[in-house]
């Protein structure tokens, strides 16, 4: 790819600058978008959600509505103020943590894991890395929420295609895998974690 990959620095700068640099609490994709990544983790209420990269906490917001324990993690300080922010309404339950991964994640188990728009954000290997934090914590049984999209941006520091299965490939677990919902840009796959 010809470009020049966003580093953590740049995110920093963009949340810094914009609470909301991709319209995500507005645009009437996202909210499309939004919709999938619920309907993907199935009846609620959930239990345990870790929610990977949270940005502003648009998908936060809605995450936290039908979740017993949310815990939303983001690597920029500006971004976790914003989710923090976000999430002020929910009480204990739902809490902002700064996290970037690949890293140590705040509980040992999870029931669920939503993983939207950061996959080409990453390395290869810090994807890798992640792919197997991911399964070490996500319990059998558990669902796998991968929201992304299917085409390249310019600070994407991989290519989008193909991407959500070759996170699941580098996992090593086995996965039971539904596509919720494709358009022309996204895809949201809903991955329960078998054995």
């Amino acid at each position: 790819m010809s470009h020049q990959p966003i580093r953590l620095s740049g995110f920093e700068r963009m949340f810094a600058g914009d609470p909301d640099p991709w319209r995500t609490f507005v645009d009437r994709d996202e909210a499309v978008k939004r919709r999938a990544i619920m309907h993907a983790l199935g009846a609620a209420p959930w239990g345990r959600v870790l929610e990977l990269a949270a940005g502003n906490g648009s998908n936060s917001v809605a995450l936290a509505a039908h979740a017993l324990r949310l815990d939303a993690t983001e690597a920029t300080e500006a971004g976790t103020a914003l989710v923090r922010k976000a999430l002020a309404g929910h009480g204990p339950r739902a809490r902002a943590i700064r996290l970037a991964v690949p890293a140590s994640f705040p509980r040992p188990r999870y029931d669920a894991v939503v993983v939207a728009e950061m996959l080409y954000y990453l390395s290869a290997h810090a994807m890798r890395r992640t792919a197997r934090d991911v399964a070490r914590a996500l319990r059998p049984g558990g669902v796998l929420v991968l929201a992304h999209h299917r085409i390249d941006f310019h600070d994407f520091a991989q290519h989008a295609a193909g991407l959500q299965e070759t996170f699941l490939r580098a996992t090593g677990c086995i996965w039971r895998v539904r596509r919720v919902r494709r358009t022309g840009r996204w895809s949201v796959l809903s991955c329960t974690r078998l054995g």
